[in-house]
């Protein structure tokens, strides 16, 4: 059975947004560090509301590069666990995914079309391995921008000679990319929609 897909509308202007009762249990559970991460997000994403789109993806880019990058299996105790934005905030840690992820919804915050930021899976030619970041299609016919936790430059898919795009991931399906086109080989991503219904029950 294929899940519905969740309307995330309602939370477009405030997810992820903490209740005073949420800032207590933060610093009781995770201490006042991981409390003053949450208020500076909170304050400094409030803070880009004003800039142009191209500015605000540099500066989400820029400002969420700066979390600690680490390993599933170390943070979680899972392997390839995709973290809620709360849970990277709290935690402070987390891996390429977990960048995506956060990326991704705060841009969604800031009012950007939802149907034009895609989680998408790289092989990254230097690391020689698999990656994900962020695309943002900006423009039709474009490549699109990439958000990635390794650069805090935001570039189009085709200069970054790097990576090697695979899949491309949002709410209307799983795409892989021909000249510039996306062509959807997928009607859902299981593990899109459990991150999906774990942002539902947070908000």
């Amino acid at each position: 059975m294929i899940l519905p897909i969740f309307s995330i509308s309602l939370m477009a202007t405030s997810y992820p947004y903490f209740t005073k009762n949420e800032f207590f249990h933060i610093k009781k559970d995770y201490g006042v560090i991981a409390k003053n991460r949450v208020l500076d997000y909170q304050k400094t994403i409030s803070s880009y509301k004003a800039l142009s789109k191209e500015n605000q993806l540099l500066k989400v880019n820029f400002y969420l590069n700066q979390l600690l990058p680490q390993y599933d299996d170390i943070v979680q105790n899972k392997v390839d666990y995709w973290a809620s934005p709360k849970e990277f905030l709290m935690i402070g840690f987390g891996d390429c995914e977990d960048y995506v992820i956060i990326k991704y919804f705060t841009l969604i915050k800031l009012g950007f079309d939802k149907e034009k930021l895609f989680f998408t899976t790289v092989f990254e030619k230097h690391l020689r391995s698999y990656h994900m970041v962020l695309s943002y299609f900006d423009k039709n016919g474009k490549a699109p921008l990439i958000l990635d936790n390794l650069s805090f430059r935001v570039l189009r898919l085709d200069v970054r000679k790097d990576l090697k795009a695979d899949t491309f991931i949002n709410e209307s399906g799983v795409y892989r990319l021909k000249d510039n086109k996306l062509i959807k080989i997928e009607t859902h991503s299981p593990k899109f929609e459990e991150l999906h219904l774990r942002v539902k029950k947070e908000s």
